[in-house]
């Protein structure tokens, strides 16, 4: 009987195994990110995710790893270059540093509205990061992050004389650092996971983010002022590590790239649907007085000579091409 008994047991743990093995993924990848789970982009990832489960039978999976638990974004791009994380959603603003065209697209005041961004990304953005495949990066698509906005605790901003002085929070990009100068306030490049205490503690006196990261990252709750600006409009470009995709079969690699494009279509209509809801929240949570009368034509015409500044960098015939798409 006992032997009757381990001879099943042996025969059940076989057909698990085999089962286990029949479903497995076979390959994993690992995406990290440092927005909140909540946030639009996010949210872009795990439908990624879910997208890639689903045309590949289950045989390839992605693993979301939000909120910087895998590092901020520099460490994310330096570890895809060097094979050690498979892929990451980040700013156009990093991978700048990278290859300096791709900066092109945080240039204030580029672009004219949402609809011009996507062209622009879909076809010049897509075409500049090419250029990054020989530092080890491969774009798949643009997600949105969204249209930044400044905060402080100083003073309303209405217009560039009011941010003089101020000492904002920006990315470690060169152009987002141009521009506060230009504005009059004192750049601080500063890590995202770092802002929220930095805040709170008065290290800095404000910084500019869109809506989805005001809210979900609570911001908003230690800033007096957010002043509708509209400064920028900021991509999230999901990248993949070029070690990563030369292992992967053609098949896989048009699964990932069909996943992005529907991921990267539903997850820019999202954020639209989802960014005034942030707006309503905080004006009813009653932390934050937001500031719609800022006289924007004046932000344009501080921050114009920053094109100028960078143009032999990001590519003039580059900025033309974003102006001129209708």
């Amino acid at each position: 009987m006992r032997k009757v008994l381990r001879v099943g047991a042996l025969a059940l743990g076989l057909v698990f195994l085999l089962t286990s093995t029949l479903f497995a993924a076979e390959v994993t990848l690992k995406l990290g990110h440092i927005a909140d789970p909540k946030n639009p982009y996010a949210q872009g990832a795990q439908k990624f995710a879910d997208l890639v489960k689903e045309k590949s039978g289950g045989t390839m999976e992605v693993k979301v790893y939000p909120s910087s638990q895998l590092g901020n974004q520099r460490d994310l791009v330096e570890g895809l270059t060097l094979g050690t994380v498979d892929m990451t959603l980040t700013s156009t603003a990093v991978l700048g540093n990278f290859h300096e065209q791709v900066a092109v697209f945080d240039l204030p005041f580029i672009f004219r509205n949402r609809s011009h961004a996507f062209k622009a990304l879909d076809t010049v953005g897509m075409e500049i990061a090419k250029g990054l495949e020989p530092k080890g990066l491969k774009v798949l698509a643009y997600f949105e992050n969204g249209v930044r906005n400044m905060t402080n605790n100083v003073r309303p901003i209405r217009k560039p004389e009011d941010m003089k002085g101020l000492k904002i929070r920006v990315m470690e990009q060169p152009i987002y650092i141009a521009m506060m100068k230009a504005l009059g306030a004192n750049p601080t490049p500063m890590a995202f996971g770092e802002l929220f205490t930095a805040l709170q503690k008065g290290v800095v006196d404000g910084q500019e983010n869109p809506a989805a990261h005001i809210y979900t990252k609570r911001f908003f709750e230690v800033q007096k002022y957010i002043s509708l600006t509209e400064h920028t409009y900021s991509a999230e470009p999901l990248v993949i590590s070029m070690i990563t995709w030369n292992k992967l079969t053609p098949e896989q690699q048009k699964i990932l790239q069909e996943a992005a494009n529907e991921a990267k279509d539903w997850q820019r209509q999202l954020a639209i649907d989802l960014e005034q809801g942030y707006w309503d929240k905080i004006r009813e949570s009653g932390k934050c007085e937001i500031i719609t009368d800022v006289d924007k034509e004046a932000f344009r015409k501080a921050t114009k000579s920053v094109w100028k500044q960078f143009e032999s960098k990001v590519g003039k015939e580059n900025i033309e091409a974003i102006v001129n798409i209708q």
